[in-house]
């Protein structure tokens, strides 16, 4: 095991990380859904984010 498959490795959790560290951010959900929607990029992974980014409530617009 080199250098270079360690970089590799860090390479790649860090992509598998950053839809979880968006969801938990993120205003468009809250609580449970929020927890579902982590879970399910947890064992879904990228296509439960992508479905997130298309599905999830959007913020509602204050009419000001």
């Amino acid at each position: 095991m080199g250098i270079s498959f360690l970089f590799s490795f860090l390479i790649l959790a860090l992509f598998w990380v950053i839809p979880l560290i968006m969801i938990a951010k993120s205003d468009r959900t809250h609580g449970g859904e929020k927890v579902a929607w982590i879970l399910a990029v947890i064992f879904i992974s990228w296509f439960a984010w992508v479905f997130y980014l298309l599905l999830a409530p959007l913020k509602q617009q204050s009419n000001a």
